[in-house]
């Protein structure tokens, strides 16, 4: 196994912007860093929820695959477009309400979002299952994946929490930015 090109594979899929870590800067811009980080929690452990259910039924799953990916395809653009919306509407000047920066929300959010399903299903069969299907190292190789997407999310909501101020200062530039590239992120699903 090419450990380099797992790794590189790996921390660019979680660090770059998706669906999740742009809704975790925008919780962290309109809820805060607290509840930002109960959304990760869910989201980190749905994260590697998916990634054991990808190693267990990698074999089902590769035969059924494309049906899966239509249907999140369609389920999580809509959701994301939602979500955009949400983020586009959000008015940062009154307290907020609505708290969606849940754990339950982090976590229902990586089985709507399709760039996490797909690199799920992806990651175990490419990476790991050619050179290991030992019950250890893939359950180690869980761990390790599932530990770099918090690291991800981490990160998100310290840039979040670092750049609040300024976040705060341009609240409706920065919600129409971020609900514009969560809107991209649901268009690119279907390029």
């Amino acid at each position: 196994m090419n450990i380099t090109s797992f790794l590189l594979y790996c921390f660019i899929v979680t660090f770059t912007p998706g669906p999740t870590n742009i809704v975790i800067l925008s919780t962290v811009h309109s809820i805060g860093t607290k509840k930002a980080m109960e959304y990760t929690y869910g989201a980190t452990i749905a994260f590697g929820l998916l990634l054991m259910i990808s190693a267990m039924l990698n074999t089902i799953l590769m035969e059924v695959i494309p049906m899966i990916l239509m249907v999140m395809q369609l389920i999580g653009s809509f959701y994301i477009f939602y979500l955009a919306y949400q983020i586009f509407k959000a008015d940062t000047s009154k307290p907020a309400e609505n708290q969606n920066g849940t754990f339950m929300s982090g976590f229902l959010m990586q089985f709507l979002n399709p760039k996490v399903v797909l690199f799920t299903m992806t990651v175990i069969p490419s990476f790991i299952m050619p050179y290991y299907t030992e019950v250890p190292a893939v359950a180690m190789s869980v761990l390790v994946i599932t530990f770099i997407g918090f690291l991800a999310f981490i990160t998100w909501v310290l840039c979040g929490t670092i750049f609040k101020a300024f976040l705060l200062k341009h609240d409706k530039i920065v919600n129409i930015v971020m609900a514009i590239f969560l809107a991209y992120s649901g268009v690119m699903i279907w390029m």
